[in-house]
């Protein structure tokens, strides 16, 4: 081995150039902010070893990016591992980067002749900013789509080139594949490259500058250590305590508040820009800057998104040359520490102004449903489709029938007391309750004479008044313990009629009935007097029952509720959804399949 390196050395003279690197002495002895800037080059290195693992299962494009990072996520081997690593040491390098600058402030490295140091710390920490803004887009979940979203209008307000700025960085007028691809090519090719530069510049200019303090310094400060093993120890001892703290993160990222579903980084729901995000905030280490625009309203937001931090980096390009009188640099520590302050105490007050906010709060747990429900849909048997995985949230009952019914069905009706997604309205529903529609215990309610008449039926509707109402508190009020038990009969005879999934295992008894021993408890009880079974009577007037609660039953009921197999004239109010042109029949099948329970659950497919 010897031999080897000798052979080496004397070809390259790499041994002895790493010699005189790390037995290089360090005027005034090793401390501890030595090792500030080359945790940042450890940082980058990981950054650069996980991203090139990441680019490996990565795919650009508004149909590919979302599925991709699933993919990493939920089915590589220790994808989840390399990509939160990845995630949250990015968000360690930018506070380590700001910090980097204040702390060149505060032990005054930053003035003459080290001021070109200073300028490469500022250059490097505007860098990691670069990759964070620019990484976080590239999942195109929701949360990193709205972000990238208002990041983009804030450039825009920059004067005279704020509209060509936006469109050259967006890759067009709107988001969409150029965008991805745009800022894929600056987070993994442009940015690296650039950070490198910079990084030997400073290590050239850092070496330069040992070479004349070892010079100037040998008989004013006698005390040296060296890098090895001294700042060499004290460098690994700060990595790995950094890198401790980023694998606690990856794996319990619920203790640090991080609200997404198993271990890694998170992964909202796939971007849609037909639906605004409620919940969309920056990173966390970008709230103070929302909450600071939030004081700048309307024509106001020019002056907190672009003049004030302009000026404020004006003043942190002057800081070399003002710090070189006694009274530029207390004022330097001064704006520094007002800076921080300002950082933290507007981040604290964004948490807290969210945390009181409930609309906000019922957003954010409504995108962890999404989230969560995307992932249980695109781990299904089924998979993520070719349209990609924003098709399987707009083809599931479990997401688009709340919504639908809170839009178009919860002016009169309503789920379980309130419109579907969990508000309860001030004023009573004027039409029933369709929790458990069609299900035996809606029925046996129904069927109720105490029941039947409440706002959970038909209290708020025209048919109070009608016959149906009238037979069940007149008629079934009165029956005896032989009717009584047809009615129960009744009951599990209709609701076998819906096939609904969570009671087939009860209704096989009744669905293995011959049509006459269907018909006889409901005739017996008085039902096919005014309705149809299985038959056509011309003679009566309440709705047709055969199927009743199917789904073709309430899909043909929904669509029209005027047909000659409902209520015909006599319908209260309840507009034909398809004949009028208010639903399509695919967001009909939504609603109805979401108020039957009918939709993929993983853990009962």
């Amino acid at each position: 081995m010897m031999r080897l390196l000798k052979w080496l050395d004397e070809r390259t003279g790499l041994i002895r150039a790493l010699e005189s690197l790390l037995f290089r002495q360090i005027p005034g002895g090793t401390l501890w902010r030595h090792t500030w800037g080359n945790l940042l080059v450890f940082m980058f290195a990981v950054q650069t070893i996980t991203g090139l693992a990441l680019w490996m299962g990565y795919s650009p494009g508004v149909r590919t990016a979302w599925e991709s990072v699933y993919y990493i996520q939920h089915v590589m081997p220790l994808g989840w591992l390399v990509r939160g690593i990845h995630y949250y040491t990015a968000e360690v390098m930018l506070v380590m980067a700001i910090l980097h600058v204040i702390q060149m402030v505060w032990f005054r490295t930053y003035r003459k002749p080290r001021e070109l140091n200073f300028y490469l710390a500022l250059a490097t920490a505007l860098l990691v900013v670069g990759f964070s803004l620019t990484g976080f887009l590239l999942p195109w979940d929701e949360q990193g789509y709205w972000s990238a979203k208002v990041r983009t209008h804030i450039m825009s307000l920059t004067p005279l080139l704020g509209g060509m700025l936006k469109e050259i960085t967006i890759g067009g007028h709107a988001f969409g594949h150029h965008t991805l691809t745009r800022f894929f090519a600056l987070h993994a090719g442009v940015l690296p490259l650039v950070f490198l530069g910079i990084l030997g510049i400073r290590m050239a200019l850092m070496r330069h500058q040992w070479k004349q303090s070892t010079q100037s310094e040998k008989t004013s400060d006698p005390r040296t250590s060296p890098i090895w093993p001294d700042l060499a120890a004290r460098y690994a001892l700060a990595a790995l305590v950094i890198m401790a703290g980023v694998l606690c993160v990856t794996f319990w990222p619920q203790w640090f508040g991080f609200m997404h579903k198993g271990m890694g980084a998170p992964l909202t729901a796939p971007a849609d820009p037909s639906d605004l995000f409620a919940s969309a905030r920056p990173e966390w280490y970008f709230l103070f800057l929302f909450q600071f625009l939030k004081y700048f309203p309307g024509t106001l937001e020019v002056v907190g998104a672009i003049v004030i931090p302009s000026a404020v980096f004006i003043y942190l390009l002057a800081m070399p040359w003002l710090g070189n009188h006694r009274i530029g640099h207390s004022l330097n520590v001064l704006i520094c520490t007002l800076l921080i302050s300002g950082m933290i105490w507007l981040t604290w007050e964004a948490k807290r102004s969210d945390a009181a906010n409930t609309q906000f709060v019922r957003a954010q747990a409504e995108a962890l449903m999404k989230a969560n429900r995307t992932i249980e849909l695109a781990s299904s048997p089924g998979g993520i489709p070719a349209e990609g995985a924003l098709h399987l949230l707009h083809s599931d009952p479990m997401i688009q029938g709340p919504r639908l019914f809170a839009q178009h069905c919860a002016g009169c009706h309503r789920y379980d007391g309130h419109d579907g997604k969990g508000t309860f309205p001030e004023e009573a529903p004027s039409a029933p309750d369709l929790k458990g529609f069609a299900s035996r215990h809606w029925i046996g309610n129904l069927l109720n004479p105490e029941h039947i008449a409440t706002e959970a039926f038909f209290g708020n509707t025209a048919f109070n008044d009608g016959k149906m109402v009238s037979f069940v508190q007149e008629k079934i009020g009165t029956f005896d313990a032989e009717k009584q038990s047809a009615l129960m009969q009744v009951v599990k005879i209709l609701s076998s009629e819906a096939r609904l999934k969570k009671q087939a295992i009860l209704d096989s008894k009744e669905i293995s009935l011959s049509a006459q021993d269907r018909e006889a408890p409901l005739y017996d009880a008085g039902c096919l007097d005014c309705h149809a079974f299985h038959f056509e009577d011309e003679d009566v007037e309440g709705p047709d029952l055969t199927g009743y609660g199917s789904r073709e039953w309430m899909m043909a009921f929904v669509s029209n509720p005027f047909g000659e197999r409902f209520y015909g004239q006599e319908n209260d109010r309840m507009p034909a959804f398809l004949d009028e042109g208010i639903l399509t029949e695919q967001e009909i099948g939504l609603v109805v399949d979401w108020l039957r329970d009918d939709w993929f659950n993983p853990v009962n497919p």
